[in-house]
């Protein structure tokens, strides 16, 4: 019999592609002190026990970004599921055209509306990558 290493934990994580009105997406970098630090990612963050993923992205939006959206602007588009060292990513992802506010840094973050042909020339996490081509495709 093989052995098997332990479990790894899992996080749940929910991420947002905003889509703006010339079919450009939102990237977020990483800041300085933060693990992965400089690479770009999709906004969202970590689902909180009792949240689901579309709670997470409004409250993540809202606070990350000062924009506002709402469950019915959020339609599920992909998922990524993605084996780091310490734990393993699960990542319900989203597209979101509809939104309140000019979305602004409010963590320090830099941010960029890139073209879905572009997406490639950001460093992202291992998690994102697979996420790129599905956006090209969808868009």
């Amino acid at each position: 019999m093989e052995e098997t290493s332990p479990p790894a934990r899992v996080v749940l994580v929910a991420a947002v592609a905003l889509i703006d009105a010339d079919g450009r997406v939102l990237l977020a970098q990483r800041p300085e002190g933060k693990s992965m630090a400089g690479l770009w990612e999709f906004p969202g963050g970590k689902v909180e026990p009792g949240e689901t993923p579309e709670a997470a992205l409004i409250r993540e939006l809202d606070e990350e970004l000062g924009i506002a959206t709402w469950n019915s602007c959020l339609a599920p588009l992909t998922f990524a599921s993605h084996g780091y060292e310490s734990f393993h990513l699960l990542m319900p992802v989203f597209a979101c055209r509809r939104w309140e506010g000019q979305p602004q840094s409010r963590e320090g973050q830099e941010l960029a509306w890139v073209r879905p042909a572009d997406l490639r020339r950001y460093p992202m996490p291992p998690a994102d990558l697979p996420l790129i081509p599905v956006l090209r495709d969808w868009l």
